[in-house]
């Protein structure tokens, strides 16, 4: 059965896609927009699932959301066990903290500086706050990098994959000089084929979907 992948425009759902291409993995797409005004999801994603969220996935019966559920469930369904390490291994400990910690710890920042930008003046007292913990996020990420490239081992891991997100936003922020090597990994994931294929599919559910 074709996994079907609710993609959410301009969303953390491309990590899903990229896995997927990773994994050279079937899959449909299915592309909903946020609106042009309060860039929320649309009320079709919670005819899906009663949060309306995405990433989300269909997948033998089941609907599945949260990004590091999914990408734990693709990995042990669908032939990533390559992009996992060894459970029991100190390696899949540090593994299980970094999917977590790019949800659980790195977003809450990025997700209050979001937010607290749509309220002008109202946000200052909050802004130093949040710059401190952004700052403390990626210099944590930029210091545990290795010298491969990755944050698990000497190859690709869903780890990587599940921080691709903080990564680019970190960079996007205007961040290259301070954390070069977030810049170089993320120079690095972008240049993977699965990750441009990935992209190219994105697209091309925004174009014609």
């Amino acid at each position: 059965m074709t996994i079907i992948v609710h993609h959410l425009n301009n969303s953390r759902s491309q990590r899903i896609l990229w896995l997927l291409e990773e994994l050279g993995a079937d899959y449909e797409v299915r592309l909903h927009l946020r609106d042009a005004v309060t860039n929320l999801a649309p009320p079709e994603l919670i005819a899906v699932h009663p949060l309306g969220k995405s990433p989300m996935i269909e997948d033998d019966g089941r609907v599945i959301i949260e990004s590091g559920a999914i990408v734990e469930y693709l990995c042990e369904r669908h032939g990533g066990g390559h992009l996992v390490p060894a459970r029991g291994s100190d390696a899949h400990v540090r593994h299980l903290e970094w999917l977590h910690f790019a949800e659980g710890s790195a977003m809450t920042p990025i997700l209050l500086q979001l937010y607290t930008s749509r309220l002008g003046d109202a946000a200052a007292p909050l802004q130093p706050r949040i710059h401190q913990q952004l700052a403390a996020h990626f210099g944590y990420m930029e210091g545990e990098l290795n010298h491969h490239g990755h944050f698990i081992g000497d190859t690709l891991s869903a780890a990587d994959i599940m921080l691709s997100f903080p990564a680019e936003i970190a960079v996007m922020q205007g961040g290259a000089a301070m954390w070069p090597k977030l810049a170089a990994f993320v120079a690095a994931i972008h240049a993977r084929p699965a990750w441009q294929r990935a992209l190219v599919r994105g697209e091309a559910a925004y174009a014609y979907g």
